[in-house]
C-alpha cells in the first residue's frame, strides 16, 4: 500500500517530464548543432535543457558535468548520455549520447570520402592545406583556454612543464605521464584545485527535481538501470577487440589501437592527438602528418565531439589497406571501441557519483591530470607547428634526450601566412573555430589560384 501510495503521488510530477519522443527530438536538434568544441557544445545543452525547458535544474547539471570532467572521453557526449539518463534511465541516456555522435560521424565519413577521392584535384587541395594551418593556431588557442582553467597555483604549473618535457625531450610513452600526474594529485590533494563549471547562474525551479522530491525511489531505479546499460556497454565493447586481435591485421590493430586511446583521453580530443599521432603515424604508417593535421581540421568543421578525428584515422588506416569498403569498415570499427566505453564509464560511474565527489584523492589525482594535459597539448602544439611550418626537420639526441629541429631554409611561407590570419581571427577578433576555419580555407584556395597562374 505504501509502495503504490508513493508512485501515485509521484506521477502528477513525472507527467511534467518530457515524453522520450520530445526528448530525442532535443538531442537530435543538439547533436546537429553541437559546432564549437567542448565549451560551446557544453553552453548549448545547459541553454537547452536548463535555461530553455528547465527539465533539469543548474546545480544538477554542473554536478553531471564535474563528475564527466573526471572521466576519460569527450565530456560533452558524457554529459549527454548522463543527463539523457537522468531524464528516462538507460534508454534515455544511450538515444542521447548516439544523437550526439551520429550526425558528426556521418559527416566525417563523407569529408573523408571526399579527401580520398578529390584530395588531389587542386582546388580541394588548396581548401585542406588552409584547413591544416588553421588547425595550428586553433590547437594554440586550446593550450591558452585550458590552462587558464587548470592552471592553479605554482605546482600545477610545474606538472605541465614536467609533462611537456617527458614527451617532447624524453619520448615518455603517454599513458605514463598521466598515471605519474595521478600519482601525485592523488598522494597529495591539497596542491591540485579541480577545475570548476559554474557559470554564475542558479537557474529555474527544474522538473526533474520535482520528480526526485516527490519519488524518493526514483534515483536507485535509475541506477539499478545504469549498472545493467554499463555493463551490456563493456561487453559491446569487448566482444569485437575479443573476437579481432587474436587473428591480426589492420582491423585487429585498429580494435587494439583505439580501445586503449578510450582509456587514457583524460582531457579530450587535444591532449590525445600527440599520442595518436606518434603511433598512427609513426609506428603504423595509417596516415601522413599533413593527412593527421587534415584530419583535425575536418573535425573541427563536424558537430559532434572532436574526438571524431580518430574516425578519419582509422577510415584512412582501412582505405590504405583495402579500398573504401575497409575505410567504412574500419571508421565503423574505430567508432565502436572509442565510445562503447564512454557509455561504459557513465553508467557505471553514475551510481557512485556522492562518494565520487567526496574522495579527496580522487579529485586530487584528477585535478593533477587536468594539469599534465596541459602540457601535453602543449607538446601536441609543438609537434604540429613543426610540420606545419617546416619542410624538414632534422633529428638530434643528447644521451636520453631526443628533440627535431627545423631546418630553416625549409619554412613554408604560404603556411605561416595562414598560421598569421589564424591568428589574428582568433586571438584578435574572436571569431570562433567556424569563421576562422572557412576564412583560412579560403586563403589557402586563393594562394593555390595565386601560384597556379
Amino acid at each position: 500500500m505504501n509502495g503504490t501510495g508513493a508512485r501515485r503521488a509521484a506521477d502528477p510530477a513525472a507527467g511534467a517530464l518530457p515524453s522520450l519522443a520530445e526528448a530525442t527530438r532535443v538531442w537530435l536538434r543538439i547533436g546537429c548543432l553541437s559546432f564549437g568544441g567542448p565549451a560551446g557544445q557544453i553552453a548549448l545543452m545547459h541553454r537547452e535543457v536548463v535555461e530553455d525547458r528547465r527539465w533539469i535544474g543548474n546545480q544538477r547539471f554542473l554536478h553531471a558535468l564535474n563528475f564527466c570532467s573526471l572521466l576519460p572521453g569527450p565530456e560533452a557526449q558524457q554529459l549527454a548520455t548522463y543527463l539523457g539518463w537522468l531524464l528516462h534511465g538507460a534508454r534515455g541516456g544511450l538515444i542521447a549520447g548516439l544523437l550526439f555522435i551520429v550526425p558528426g560521424a556521418l559527416v566525417m565519413l563523407a569529408l573523408s570520402l571526399v579527401f580520398v577521392l578529390a584530395g588531389d584535384v587542386p582546388a580541394v587541395a588548396a581548401l585542406f592545406f588552409g584547413l591544416k594551418a588553421a588547425v595550428l593556431v586553433i590547437v594554440v588557442e586550446a593550450l591558452v583556454r585550458v590552462s587558464r582553467r587548470a592552471l592553479r597555483g605554482a605546482v600545477p604549473w610545474l606538472v605541465a612543464a614536467a609533462a611537456f618535457a617527458a614527451l617532447a625531450l624524453f619520448a615518455v610513452p603517454f599513458p605514463a605521464v598521466v598515471l605519474g600526474a595521478a600519482l601525485l594529485g592523488a598522494v597529495m590533494p591539497r596542491w591540485f584545485a579541480p577545475a570548476r563549471h559554474d557559470d554564475g547562474s542558479a537557474g529555474p525551479p527544474a522538473l526533474l527535481d520535482a520528480v526526485i522530491a516527490a519519488d524518493p525511489g526514483y534515483g536507485a531505479r535509475l541506477a539499478h538501470s545504469a549498472r545493467r546499460a554499463g555493463i551490456a556497454a563493456l561487453v559491446a565493447w569487448a566482444l569485437p577487440v575479443a573476437l579481432l586481435v587474436p587473428t591480426g591485421g589492420i582491423y585487429a590493430d585498429i580494435a587494439w589501437f583505439f580501445s586503449k586511446m578510450a582509456v587514457v583521453t583524460f582531457g579530450g580530443a587535444y591532449a590525445v592527438l600527440a599520442y595518436v599521432a606518434q603511433q598512427a603515424v609513426e609506428a603504423y604508417g595509417w596516415l601522413s602528418p599533413a593527412e593527421m593535421l587534415t584530419g583535425l581540421g575536418l573535425a573541427e568543421t563536424t558537430p559532434g565531439p572532436l574526438i571524431l578525428v580518430l574516425q578519419f584515422v582509422g577510415f584512412l588506416a582501412g582505405y590504405g589497406a583495402g579500398g573504401i569498403a575497409a575505410g567504412v569498415a574500419a571508421a565503423g570499427l574505430t567508432l565502436w571501441v572509442t565510445f562503447a566505453p564512454c557509455f561504459a564509464f557513465v553508467f557505471l560511474g553514475a551510481p557512485a557519483i556522492e562518494r565520487l565527489r567526496e574522495n579527496r584523492a580522487l579529485a586530487g589525482a584528477l585535478a593533477a591530470i587536468t594539469a599534465a594535459v596541459v602540457g601535453v597539448i602543449a607538446n601536441l602544439a609543438l609537434w604540429f607547428g613543426l610540420r606545419v611550418l617546416f619542410a624538414d626537420l632534422r633529428p638530434v639526441a643528447w644521451g636520453p634526450l631526443s628533440l627535431e629541429l627545423p631546418i630553416p631554409a625549409s619554412l613554408d611561407l604560404p603556411a605561416l601566412l595562414i598560421a598569421l590570419a589564424a591568428a589574428v581571427c582568433l586571438f584578435r577578433f574572436r571569431l570562433g573555430v567556424m569563421p576562422t576555419l572557412l576564412i583560412c580555407a579560403g586563403i589557402g584556395l586563393l594562394l593555390q589560384l595565386g601560384l597556379g597562374s
